[in-house]
């Protein structure tokens, strides 16, 4: 009877030992879940920053403004236009 309390107890704590260590490991992939849910509303926030950004950089009076400033351009006047039209198109 002794023999088969102790491959009992054995048993036993084996299972204990199982069940302590899974918790363990859950514990650790839910930190790790809510690390990575974290890092990307971050990047959804940079994301929407970086559209702002873009939207800002990319409006036309900003454009005219370096390209007249930086570039030295200025519109042509209307004399110097030329309209091209495309042959074959229909």
């Amino acid at each position: 009877m002794t023999k088969l309390n102790l491959i009992l107890l054995a048993i036993l704590l084996c299972c204990a030992l199982s069940v302590v260590t899974s918790q363990h490991k859950a514990r650790k992939l839910y930190i790790e879940l809510q690390q990575q849910q974290n890092q990307a509303k971050q990047y959804e926030i940079e994301w929407g920053q970086l559209e702002l950004e873009q939207s800002t950089w990319a409006v036309h009076s900003r454009i005219e403004q370096v390209a007249a400033s930086q570039l030295q351009m200025k519109v042509p006047e209307a004399s110097r236009i030329q309209v091209i039209q495309l042959g074959g198109v229909r």
